[in-house]
């Protein structure tokens, strides 16, 4: 739907319509922010951002763009990073610029898919706000898809939600008629809003459940069983997961990441230390752009190490091994 509404893709039937003429293209007019950041690697902060102004403003002196360039920049928090390049930045980070860009061509309706998924609790907070702000300073259209009930809640006017695909129709409409601004910690005692939340999280798994009961039985996935469910595993099982440590599994020593940029190094990661017993579950947890990313890529052996080590099962981690099953915050999928 909002690649619909961008004109990225033109629909099958129907059409969609901007103040009364057919959409049959993308428009300065709609800025779209998408679920997964596409940046230009080869420009920094500075000229992705640079980049949709320099195109959309060119009648605007050079002072001018570069104050509104910087200006937006500044908007998403990322005035310390501008000069840096997006394999310098953290998938938050990353996001940031991409609702930066957006933000910067000063577009007429916002058309948002997800931007502040990956983003953390704070970064994604301040964003929230900064969209709220922009809507109520210029009444701005703006189409946010989202799964957080809570964030639709806080930001909208209308929450509009859609049946499970194939076929997704629109669903009813839910009003939020509660009193702006809207305060996070507050509205959480508002009968208002926890009545209008149950509704629409009732609808939600409702038809969920409608969709579930759908399904043809033939389409059945084979039922499979851990190797533990039979009581006793495999000796080959045993064999292949047993390690003589045990309290000291995974260690990581004064690790240190370090990345060259035109203005010298940059320390991301320095001096962190853990140890994990083995079968412990960990949780690191911080602001975009900490360097929680960097810590998981050096321990996958995707990232070297710049100085410090990692320790896996008694055997120092060098490259990446399929001991190591990782999953990356932006889908790294084989398109064909």
């Amino acid at each position: 739907m909002i690649s619909a509404i961008a004109g990225l893709i033109e629909p099958d039937r129907g059409e969609v319509r901007l103040k009364g003429e057919i959409v049959r293209g993308p428009g300065p007019d709609r800025g779209v922010v998408f679920q997964s950041y596409s940046l230009m690697p080869w420009l920094t902060v500075y000229g992705n951002v640079a980049l949709a102004v320099d195109t959309v403003f060119p009648d605007k002196t050079k002072a001018e763009r570069d104050a509104h360039t910087r200006d937006t920049i500044a908007m998403v928090g990322l005035t310390h990073a501008a000069d840096r390049r997006p394999a310098e930045l953290s998938g938050g980070m990353r996001q940031r610029v991409a609702v930066a860009r957006a933000l910067a061509m000063n577009p007429e309706i916002l058309l948002l898919d997800e931007p502040l998924s990956a983003l953390d609790a704070l970064t994604r907070a301040k964003l929230q706000d900064e969209i709220e702000t922009i809507w109520e300073r210029e009444k701005k259209t703006v189409v946010l898809i989202t799964n957080d009930v809570d964030e639709a809640i806080l930001l909208a006017d209308r929450i509009i939600p859609l049946t499970p695909g194939p076929g997704a129709t629109l669903g009813p409409e839910f009003r939020v008629t509660l009193p702006r601004p809207r305060d996070r910690t507050a509205i959480n005692h508002d009968p208002a809003y926890k009545r209008l939340r149950r509704a629409i999280t009732e609808y939600l798994i409702g038809i969920a459940g409608e969709r579930a009961a759908e399904i043809d039985d033939s389409l059945r996935l084979p039922d499979l069983s851990p190797v533990t469910a039979l009581g006793k595993p495999p000796k080959a099982y045993t064999d292949t997961a047993k390690s003589p440590i045990k309290n000291r599994y995974v260690e990581f020593f004064q690790t240190q990441k370090v990345y060259p940029t035109p203005k010298g190094p940059l320390t991301v990661v320095e001096d962190f230390s853990l140890l994990m017993p083995k079968g412990e579950f960990i949780t690191l947890i911080g602001h975009s752009g900490c360097g929680k990313s960097t810590v998981l890529s050096m321990a996958a052996g995707l990232a070297d190490i710049s100085d410090g080590g990692i320790i896996l099962d008694g055997r120092e981690i060098h490259t990446a091994g399929p001991d190591r099953g990782v999953v990356f915050q932006a889908p790294s999928l084989f398109p064909c």
